[in-house]
């Protein structure tokens, strides 16, 4: 389009230029000579010369110099002029061109700065609304559950003195019953072989048997109505618990939408990180999307080895899949490549998580999140894996501990965990023996590193539990006892998915963040990591 606009102001200029050149001869006699170039004609108008012949002996008895004009050089010197000023124009023409062709640039990149920006304040305003709306919600279940757990508990305790009253007055009517019976056996008639009574019997005997009856009635009467009330107090507290599991039901359903907008909360920031980078750096935007198109990665160190050096957030496939997971990457600590399947360190997601959620993963991978266990379990089933785990103490002190090999077994194993480079080498070999199936295969070798000389994750082959799967070695579910998921054996020595407390209340926490062969099983940490990569990185 612009190259068309420029085009026709260049034909305006050069048959203005040509318009100048010959308008000094418009009033005498013209003669028109016409150029072809192209798709385009040029007509020129020359003026007719009179008084200005050249004498006789120029002229040559020849036709072709006969026919031609008698001003032929002037002519041949103005078309010089005019194709001069035709190069000139051309030139400033392309000057123009540049000019135009810069401001355009200068406007787009404005414009798409706009849109951009723009772009961005409508996700986060979507963020914002979907963050405000997930509070609602949760503000309302947990009202609704707080109210149904105070109705609950006063029918319960009505029931309770309800039945109090029940026992209390069967007592007295078991009470009363005997004292008739009593009286009765005194009224009965004496056979007719014993002696008469020496004292009638008074007509007070009769009356008092009366008003017995009558009580007796009046018990009976109270104790039907009384188990009347009961039998409809045990009906109204068999419908308040079918209400109390369909709000279960609809907090567990809720609680998973709120999961889901969580994720999409964190897709949309992603999303918006993305396009600021997108803006910071537009030469490498084609760069970026071309490799991302191009290459799947297992793993972080497949990310490592195709040149991505930095850490960060990276999308990760599941083997033999075109299932995909957000994963952090490590790319610093021990030569880099560390896919990150756990992070501890503000508190700010909790832990006390379902079968499921630990299953598929949760949280956000740039700060606290498990990746899952299922993406784990198989990308540990395919080749042999290294486990590091790091942990850091409110004094400022850093552990770390290599296993040599770390594998997890699959869901119908309940993901139990394989390790190796604790205890002696007949248990490892044991071990190995008990996990040597195809998704638990197992290469031992030492313990290093300052955590602890011994191994304080349970032994291997122990299930993997959560609050919903008790699959551990104790009646006491140390899953709830000490929150979180993990393979707590008999509940164990380790946890690093227990509850986050702050440091004026670390110490003397049974179920907090522990590992108990380097700050014992009392003290909570500031913040741990475990990552894998494979051994021959």
């Amino acid at each position: 389009m612009w190259q068309l606009v420029l085009l026709m102001v260049g034909w305006d200029l050069a048959a203005a230029a040509a318009h100048s050149s010959l308008r000094k001869g418009s009033d005498a006699g013209r003669r028109q000579y016409q150029v072809q170039q192209g798709s385009c004609s040029y007509t020129f108008l020359l003026p007719e010369a009179d008084n200005c012949r050249p004498p006789a002996s120029a002229y040559v008895p020849n036709a072709v110099q006969r026919d031609a004009p008698l001003d032929y050089d002037d002519s041949l010197q103005r078309l010089q002029a005019l194709e001069s000023t035709m190069e000139n124009n051309t030139q400033w023409l392309l000057k123009l061109e540049n000019y135009i062709q810069d401001s355009m640039k200068k406007e787009m990149v404005e414009i798409q700065q706009n849109v951009v920006q723009n772009q961005t304040a409508a996700m986060i305003e979507i963020g914002t609304n979907l963050l405000n709306q997930t509070a609602e919600q949760t503000r309302k279940l947990t009202d609704v559950e707080a109210q149904v757990l105070n109705q609950t508990t006063r029918l319960e305790l009505q029931l309770l003195e309800h039945s109090l009253s029940t026992n209390k007055l069967e007592k007295q009517i078991l009470d009363q019953t005997s004292e008739i019976n009593k009286l009765q056996d005194k009224n009965r008639p004496r056979p007719a072989c014993q002696e008469p009574r020496l004292t009638p019997v008074p007509p007070s005997v009769s009356l008092l048997e009366k008003k017995v009856l009558d009580m007796e009635d009046k018990h009976l009467v109270q104790l039907r109505s009384i188990r009347e009330e009961k039998d409809q107090l045990q009906v109204l507290v068999s419908k308040q618990s079918s209400i109390i599991e369909e709000l279960e039901r609809q907090l567990l359903s809720a609680t998973a939408n709120n999961s889901a907008l969580q994720r999409q909360q964190h897709d949309l920031m992603e999303t918006v990180h993305g396009l600021l980078t997108m803006m910071s750096s537009p030469s490498s935007r084609g760069t970026l999307a071309s490799k991302e198109e191009q290459s799947t990665f297992r793993d972080c160190a497949e990310v490592f080895r195709a040149g991505h050096t930095a850490s960060g957030t990276y999308t990760l496939t599941f083997p033999n899949s075109t299932e995909k997971v957000k994963a952090f990457c490590d790319m610093e600590t021990g030569g880099g490549g560390w896919t990150v399947i756990q992070r501890r360190k503000d508190g700010s997601v909790d832990f006390q998580r379902t079968w499921k959620e630990y299953k598929v993963g949760f949280g956000d991978p740039a700060g606290e999140h498990w990746l899952g266990n299922e993406f784990v379990s198989q990308l540990t089933s395919r080749q042999r894996y290294v486990l590091r785990i790091r942990l850091e103490d409110w004094e400022g002190g850093e552990a770390h501990g290599l296993y040599e090999h770390f594998s997890l077994a699959g869901e119908d194993l309940n993901y139990s965990v394989g390790l190796a480079g604790t205890g002696s080498p007949e248990a490892r070999a044991g071990h190995w023996l008990a996990l040597r199936g195809p998704r638990s295969r197992i290469h031992l070798k030492g313990l290093t590193g300052t955590a602890g000389k011994v191994s304080s994750i349970s032994q291997p082959g122990n299930s993997f539990s959560t609050k919903d799967a008790d699959n551990d070695k104790c009646v006491c579910k140390c899953s709830r006892m000490l929150t979180g998921g993990w393979w707590f054996d008999a509940c164990g020595p380790s946890n690093l998915n227990g509850m986050y407390y702050p440091q004026r209340q670390s110490t003397n926490k049974f179920n907090g963040i522990k590992w108990y062969y380097w700050r014992g099983s009392g003290y909570s940490l500031k913040a741990t990591s475990m990552m894998i990569r494979p051994a021959d990185f």
